[in-house]
C-alpha cells in the first residue's frame, strides 16, 4: 500500500497525474469543488469516459435560486461563468475551441454525471476528489478544484496543499462524509439541469445581433447602473404622457434620455446633433421633464430665435404644445449685457438671475470665446457668475450643431458652464484636468492639420488624439449626424431625408454692358485705401501714445500677453477692406450704399477737423477724462475707443481721409451707373427663379429661398422682384430680422389687425405652411408665400422644409454657414423627394478670388490659440494664413460639386466621429427584454454574419475580436477609449484593417453587420462548421487572434515610442504585455 503524500501542483507532484494514473474502467468519482471548467474535463476526457458514475458538489452556491439578487449576481460572475474557463485558462480559451469542448462535455455530463450545489455559502469550504476503485480507492483532500490550475495542468499563482491517501482503509471516511452531504437535502440541491442549460449557451449557435449586444454589454458594463430608461427618466413625472414626448421621433427620445442622464450625473450636457435633426423639440422634452419636477427653467437664445422659444409658453394659436403648459422664461443672449428694460414681460432690472434650476443655452457656440474687455462685464461673465454660480444649483443644457469650430478648445468655455469652472469636476470619470486635456488635444490637432491631404483623415486624427479628449466629449455631449440617423433608425418611422441634387454653380457678371471695372482692378483700389477713419490711434502723436496704451491696452492670459488696441484697429481695417469686397460680390447696390456711408462719415470727420473747435489746452490727458461726459463730445473722436482730437496728427489724418474720399468717389460713380436694367447678377437670379417656378423639381412646388449676407442686398432684391412676380400670382416676402419684414401676400380685411407681416414667424408660417402647421393657426388663408428673400437671421433654428430650392445669392466664406442655410430645407421627414442648392460665385477661379481677398485684407493681428492651448494674442504668420485659406478653398470647392453634411466637410472633425452614446442607447433598449441573457452569457461566444452589399467594398471576410486586458501595465489605457477592452478587425489573410484605435468605426460596422440579424444564418454556420470540423480545428482563427494581439502589442509600443518624442509623453513601458495570455477573448464575429 502506498504511503500518503502532499501534492502542491508544483515540485511535489500534480493532481492531474494522480487522476490519470488511478481512474480506470468502472471507477466512481465523487468531487467537492468550488469550480468546474470544461477545460479540466477536456484534459481528462479520455479517463473520464471510463467512469461509471460522476458526482459533483459545488461548494459555493452555484445555479441555485437565491432571494438575494446582489449575491446571485456575484455568484454568476464568480462561479457559473467559470464553467467556460477561469483567469488561468486564458490560453486554452483563446485557442477558441470552447464551443466544441462544451458540446462534448455536456454530452458526457448528461450520461454520466449527477451535480448538486450547496444552497448557502459555507465558510469552511471543503474540497476533495474521491476515486472509488474498491480496495484501491484514493482520495485527494485540501485545496483541490476541478479547473486546469486546480489540477496542476496550467500554471497559476495558486498556493495548493493537498493530501493524497491510498486504500479503502484510509479513504472510506471521506466517501462517507461526501455521502452525508450529498443526501442532506437541507444543505444541497440538484443543479444538473441548470448546468447543462448554461453549458448549452457555450456551444449553441448565436445570432449576430446577440453577439453585438453581448459585446456592447461587456464594453459598457460599468454604465449598467444608468442604462435603463426608467432609471434615467423618472416615469412618474408623467413625461411620457406629454404631447412633446409623443411628438418626438425615436432618435430624439434617445437623445432626451441620454441628455437627462448626463445632466443628472455631470450637471450638464451639450446636444450637438447635426443641422436639421430637431434639437429644439429634443430640448423642449428635456425642459418639460424638469418642469414636471417643479424646476425653474431659463432659455437663453439668440435674439433672432426668441419667438421660436417663447411661442410655446404663450396662449397662441401657433403653440402646438399648448396642452403641455410650458412655463419657462425666455431671454436673449444680448440681455446678458443689459440691466434695464424689458424682454417680453420680463423686467431686466428685477429678474432674479440666480434662481434658475436649469438653463438652456441655444446656439451655445456663441459663448465659445470669453473675450477680454476693460471696464465692463462680458455676457460670458454675467452668465457664469450671476446665473450659474450664484443662488440655487443650476444645471446646464447647451444646443449647437457646431460646438467645436476650428479649434479643439472651442468647447472649453462651454464646458466651464457645466463644471462652474472647476477644472477637476470630471475626475471621477478619469479626467483629472479638463484644461490639460484640451491643451493636449489642441497640440495634436495642430500636428494633424499640418499633415499632407492624403494623411489628414478622420482615421489618422483618431489615432493621434489623446483618448481623454474623446472621453471628455463622450461624457458631456450627444452628437448624431444625418448619416447616423439614416443608417441606424427605422426610416418608416422618421421618414426620409430628401435626395440632394448636385449643386448648380452660377458665375454672373456685374454689368450687362461690361463697363464696370474688373474685380481685380476694384480690389486694387480698395487695397490702396488707408481707411484712417477706422484707426485714429495710429495718428496719435508719439509723445501721447503711452497714455493711450495705458488707457486701452489689456493684459490677458494671466499677464502673459498684451491685447493692443492699435493692433485691433489694424485688424479692423483688414476686415473692412474684405467687407467692401464681399459687398461688391453680394450686389452692386449694396456696394454703392456702403461706399456712400463711408464717404459721408469721412466728409463729416474732415468738417470737424476743419472747424478748429477742439483745443482744450496742454494739460488735459485722455487718462483724466470721463468719457461718459456729453460736454466733451465735440473734443473726442470715436465710439467705444475715444481719442482727443488735440492729441492727433490732424494734418496727416486729414490728408489720408481726403485721399480715401477721392478714391471712394471714383468707385461710387462707377457703381451708380449700374441700374436694375444693367445688373447682370439680378437678371440671372430672376431667370433662375422663373425657370424653377415653370419647371418645379417636385410636383407643384414653386417655393424658393434666396439667402444673402446683407440686409441691403435683401431689400434691393425684394424691391426689384416682388411686384413683378406678384403680377403673376407668385407672392414674395423678405425677412431681415425684427420689424423690417414684409410681404406681397394679400391678406383679407378681417385679418389686417391679427396678421402682421412685420412678424418674422408669421411670414415663415405662411411660407412653409405644412412644417409650421399653418392650418391650425390661420385655417381660412389659402394663399401662400412662394419666394422668401432672407438674411442669415433665419439660417439657424428654422424648419422651412416645404421649400425645395435654396439660392445663395452670395457665398459665405465659412462653409458651415452655407450648410446651415441649406439645413432649413434639408430636413428629416421632408415631403420633397429632391432638393436643390444654387450658389452664386464671384469668380469661376476660386484660387484667384481667394488670393485677391488675401491681398486686400493685408497683414492682420488676430486672437489665436498657441500650441499649448493658451489664448495668445500673436501676429499670424503668412504661411499659417495661407494654409487657412487653402483649407477654406478646399471646403468651398467641395461645395461646388456636392452638398455635404457639417461632419463631412473636408479637413474638419465632428464629435460624431468619437462618441459612443448611440451604442449605449442601443444596449439600454435591448436590455429591457434581454438583461438576464446578457448577464448570464459567458466569455468566448461567437456568431457568423454576412457582409451587406453596402459594405462589400469596405469589409473583406475576416473576424472582429473583442478582447479584455486582464494583465499588463495599466498605462496602456492612454490611447484606448474602451480600456480595458480592445476591438480589432482582421481579414482572413492576416491584415489588421482596423485597430483598437478605431473602436468607434469598428462598432459602427459591427452594428451594421449585426443589427436586425436575429436569426442564425444557417448556410454560413454550416460553412463555418465544415471549415473548423465542428469547432475542433480552430487553428485558422486562433492564429488570427494571435496576429491581432501581436498587432495590438506592436501598436501600443509604437504609440509609446512616439509619446517619448512629444511633450509630456510617458506612455512607453518596457514589456507592456507578455502575449496572448494577457487578454481574455470576450466575443468574436466571423464575417463571411
Amino acid at each position: 500500500m502506498k504511503l500518503p503524500k502532499i501534492i502542491d501542483n508544483k515540485r511535489n507532484g500534480k493532481v492531474v497525474t494522480e487522476l490519470k494514473d488511478n481512474i480506470c474502467n468502472g471507477s466512481k468519482l465523487s468531487i467537492i469543488s468550488a469550480y468546474f471548467t470544461i477545460y479540466a474535463y477536456n484534459e481528462l476526457k479520455k479517463e473520464l469516459s471510463k467512469v461509471d458514475k460522476f458526482r459533483f458538489i459545488f461548494t459555493e452556491p452555484s445555479f441555485v435560486k437565491s432571494d438575494n439578487e446582489v449575491q446571485r449576481e456575484f455568484y454568476i460572475q464568480h462561479n457559473e461563468n467559470n464553467i467556460a474557463g477561469n483567469e488561468f485558462e486564458m490560453k486554452l480559451r483563446n485557442e477558441m475551441r470552447q464551443s466544441a469542448i462544451a458540446k462534448e462535455c455536456a454530452n458526457w455530463l448528461s450520461k454520466k454525471a449527477e451535480i448538486k450545489s450547496l444552497k448557502r455559502e459555507n465558510p469552511a469550504q471543503p474540497r476533495l476528489i474521491h476515486i472509488d476503485n474498491g480496495n484501491d480507492s484514493i482520495c485527494i483532500n485540501g485545496s483541490v478544484d476541478f479547473t486546469t490550475d486546480g489540477l496542476g495542468i496550467t500554471s497559476s499563482n495558486r498556493i495548493d496543499s493537498n493530501t493524497c491517501m491510498y486504500g479503502n482503509e484510509f479513504t472510506s471516511v471521506y466517501l462517507q462524509m461526501f455521502d452525508e452531504l450529498w443526501n442532506n437535502t437541507a444543505a444541497v440541491e440538484d443543479v444538473k439541469e441548470q448546468v447543462l442549460q448554461h453549458m448549452q449557451v457555450l456551444y449553441k449557435e448565436n445570432t449576430p445581433e446577440f453577439i453585438y449586444f453581448i459585446t456592447l454589454y461587456n464594453v459598457f458594463k460599468e454604465y449598467l447602473g444608468e442604462l435603463t430608461e426608467d432609471n434615467i427618466v423618472k416615469t412618474k413625472t408623467g413625461i411620457k404622457d406629454t404631447l412633446i414626448w409623443n411628438k418626438l421621433y425615436k432618435f430624439q427620445r434617445d437623445g432626451v434620455i441620454g441628455a437627462i442622464d448626463k445632466i443628472e450625473k455631470y450637471n450638464g450636457c451639450i446636444i450637438a446633433d447635426s443641422v436639421g435633426l430637431g434639437k429644439t423639440f429634443t430640448a423642449l422634452a428635456i425642459i418639460k421633464y424638469y418642469e414636471l419636477r417643479n424646476d425653474r427653467v431659463l432659455v437663453l437664445t439668440p435674439k433672432k430665435l426668441h419667438d421660436n422659444w417663447s411661442v410655446y409658453t404663450q396662449n397662441d394659436k401657433r403653440n402646438i404644445f399648448a396642452s403641455d403648459r410650458f412655463n419657462y422664461d425666455v431671454l436673449n443672449h444680448t440681455d446678458l449685457s443689459r440691466t434695464s428694460g424689458y424682454t417680453g414681460d420680463i423686467s431686466l432690472a428685477t429678474v432674479n438671475w440666480s434662481n434658475y434650476d436649469l438653463v438652456v443655452i441655444d446656439e451655445s457656440h456663441n459663448f465659445r470665446n470669453n473675450p477680454p474687455v476693460k471696464d465692463r462685464v462680458t455676457r460670458y461673465e454675467r452668465l457664469m457668475n450671476d446665473i450659474i454660480k450664484s443662488g440655487v444649483k443650476t444645471k446646464v443644457l447647451m444646443l449647437s450643431a457646431t460646438p467645436v469650430n476650428n479649434r479643439m478648445t472651442d468647447i472649453k468655455n462651454q464646458i466651464a458652464f457645466i463644471t462652474e469652472g472647476n477644472d477637476k469636476a470630471l475626475a471621477d470619470v478619469g479626467i483629472t484636468s479638463i484644461e490639460q486635456v484640451l491643451k493636449k488635444a489642441q497640440t495634436v490637432f495642430n500636428r494633424w492639420s499640418e499633415l499632407p491631404d492624403t494623411k489628414r483623415t478622420t482615421e489618422s486624427f483618431v489615432e493621434m488624439m489623446n483618448v481623454d479628449y474623446f472621453k471628455l466629449l463622450d461624457t458631456l455631449t450627444i452628437a448624431r449626424s444625418r448619416k447616423h440617423i439614416e443608417k441606424y433608425y427605422d426610416s418608416s418611422e422618421i421618414g426620409k431625408f430628401p435626395d440632394r441634387r448636385k449643386p448648380e454653380n452660377v458665375y454672373a457678371d456685374i454689368d450687362t454692358l461690361g463697363e464696370f471695372p474688373a474685380i481685380e482692378k476694384v480690389n486694387k483700389q480698395i487695397k490702396h485705401l488707408s481707411l484712417g477713419l477706422y484707426s485714429p490711434l495710429s495718428y496719435v502723436l508719439p509723445e501721447k501714445r503711452a497714455e493711450y496704451e495705458r488707457k486701452y491696452d489689456m493684459s490677458v492670459g494671466s499677464g502673459q500677453s498684451v491685447f493692443r488696441q492699435a493692433d485691433r484697429e489694424t485688424s479692423l481695417i483688414g476686415l473692412i477692406r474684405v467687407g467692401l469686397l464681399k459687398r461688391m460680390e453680394s450686389s452692386i447696390y449694396s456696394f454703392a450704399l456702403t461706399l456712400e456711408k463711408i464717404l459721408g462719415r469721412i466728409r463729416n470727420t474732415i468738417s470737424i477737423i476743419d472747424s478748429n473747435q477742439y483745443d482744450i489746452g496742454d494739460n488735459m490727458s485722455i487718462e483724466d477724462i470721463d468719457l461718459d461726459e456729453n460736454d466733451l463730445d465735440s473734443l473726442l473722436f470715436g465710439n467705444k475707443v475715444k481719442v482727443l482730437l488735440s492729441d492727433m496728427d490732424l494734418v496727416k489724418w486729414r490728408q489720408d481721409l481726403a485721399d480715401d474720399a477721392a478714391k471712394l468717389q471714383l468707385l461710387l460713380t462707377d457703381a451708380r451707373k449700374i441700374n436694375v436694367e444693367r445688373d447682370a447678377k439680378l437678371l440671372e437670379l430672376k431667370r433662375i427663379i422663373e425657370n424653377k417656378i415653370e419647371n418645379p423639381i417636385n410636383p407643384g412646388n414653386k417655393k424658393v429661398i434666396v439667402f444673402t449676407a446683407f440686409a441691403d442686398t435683401a431689400n434691393y432684391l425684394y424691391d426689384c422682384l416682388s411686384e413683378e412676380f406678384k403680377g403673376r400670382g407668385i407672392y414674395s416676402a423678405i425677412v431681415t430680422g425684427a420689424g423690417n419684414n414684409r410681404s406681397t401676400l394679400p391678406i383679407g380685411a378681417q385679418y389686417k389687425n391679427s396678421i402682421r407681416m412685420s412678424d418674422l414667424n408669421t411670414v415663415l408660417t405662411l411660407f412653409s405652411p405644412k412644417s409650421k402647421e399653418c392650418a391650425k393657426i390661420y385655417p381660412d388663408i389659402q394663399n401662400e408665400i412662394d419666394i422668401l428673400i432672407a438674411t442669415d437671421c433665419i439660417s439657424e433654428g428654422q424648419n422651412l422644409q416645404d421649400c425645395d430650392y435654396l439660392i445663395n445669392y452670395d457665398i459665405h466664406w465659412n462653409p458651415v454657414r452655407i450648410i446651415q442655410r441649406f439645413g432649413r430645407i434639408d430636413r428629416i421627414g421632408s415631403t420633397n423627394k429632391e432638393i436643390q442648392l444654387v450658389n452664386f460665385w464671384a469668380m469661376k477661379e476660386l484660387d484667384k478670388y481667394i488670393n485677391l481677398a488675401q491681398r486686400v485684407k493685408g497683414r492682420m493681428v488676430l486672437l489665436n490659440v498657441s500650441a499649448t492651448g493658451e489664448e495668445d494674442y500673436i501676429e499670424e504668420t503668412e504661411s499659417k494664413e495661407m494654409k487657412d485659406l487653402e483649407y477654406r478653398k478646399k471646403q468651398l470647392e467641395q461645395l461646388q460639386n456636392e452638398v455635404v453634411d457639417l461632419e463631412d466637410i473636408s479637413g474638419g472633425i465632428s464629435i460624431t466621429d468619437v462618441t459612443f452614446n448611440d451604442f449605449k442607447t442601443d444596449l439600454m433598449e435591448y436590455m429591457k427584454s434581454h438583461r438576464k441573457q446578457l448577464s448570464d452569457a459567458p466569455a468566448g461566444l461567437y456568431a457568423v454574419t454576412r457582409t451587406d452589399d453596402s459594405l462589400r467594398d469596405t469589409f473583406k471576410p475576416g473576424v472582429i475580436f473583442a478582447l479584455r486586458q486582464i494583465k499588463g501595465k495599466e498605462q496602456t489605457k492612454e490611447q484606448n477609449s474602451l480600456f480595458p477592452f480592445y476591438l480589432v478587425y482582421i481579414t482572413n489573410d492576416g491584415e489588421v484593417k482596423l485597430s483598437y484605435l478605431q473602436a468607434k468605426r469598428i462598432l459602427d460596422y459591427y452594428k451594421k453587420l449585426c443589427c436586425g440579424k436575429n436569426e442564425v444564418l444557417a448556410d454560413l454556420v454550416a460553412e463555418f462548421n465544415a471549415e473548423t470540423d465542428e469547432g475542433h480545428n480552430m487553428k485558422k482563427y486562433s492564429d488570427l487572434l494571435e496576429a491581432s494581439i501581436q498587432e495590438l502589442i506592436g501598436k501600443k509600443q509604437e504609440i509609446g515610442v512616439a509619446s517619448l518624442f512629444s511633450r509630456g509623453g510617458t506612455a512607453m513601458q518596457t514589456s507592456l504585455f507578455d502575449g496572448i495570455e494577457d487578454f481574455e477573448l470576450v466575443t468574436f464575429l466571423v464575417i463571411k
